[in-house]
């Protein structure tokens, strides 16, 4: 007997039909719509830092990107629960909680990257020159050696 692979489907057929991965989407499109109704109300400046969670129960978990970003939203907890409460989704929303998540991913460079022009190098290298402890003299030459080479 030979292995018969199966014939390629889609991914969008496989999401509406595969009942798996029909919950796991249909979640994650709820999931997508509260967030956007979240943002609606949220300042524009906090809207990156904080996510929808869950909502079950009457209660709306958010997670959010720091404890400063969470403080801020705790003040305005009381305003913000009134307008959710406004949408029919939300409409026996009881209480929201706040969950301090940082991204795992940084956001930028990971490691630290120094740019060091030939001018600054090469006078770096003209103190070292001039040093007589070894470990400070080594230590400038190190320095001096990051230099960006001339394009």
């Amino acid at each position: 007997m030979a292995f018969r692979p199966l014939t390629a489907r889609a991914p969008a057929v496989l999401l509406r039909e595969a009942k798996p991965l029909k919950a796991i989407f249909g979640h994650a499109q709820r999931l997508g719509h509260l967030q956007r109704l979240l943002e609606s109300q949220l300042q524009p400046a906090a809207r990156e830092h904080c996510h929808v969670a869950s909502w079950r129960d009457g209660t709306l978990l958010l997670i959010v990107t720091d404890g400063h970003w969470a403080t801020r939203l705790r003040y305005q907890q009381k305003r913000l629960q009134r307008q959710l409460q406004a949408f029919e989704v939300f409409e026996s929303l009881l209480r929201i909680q706040f969950k301090v998540q940082p991204p795992t991913v940084q956001q930028g460079a990971v490691g630290h990257t120094m740019d060091l022009s030939v001018n600054a190098a090469e006078t770096i290298q003209a103190t070292a020159d001039g040093i007589t402890d070894p470990k400070l003299r080594a230590a400038l030459e190190r320095l001096a050696a990051h230099a960006k080479p001339k394009t």
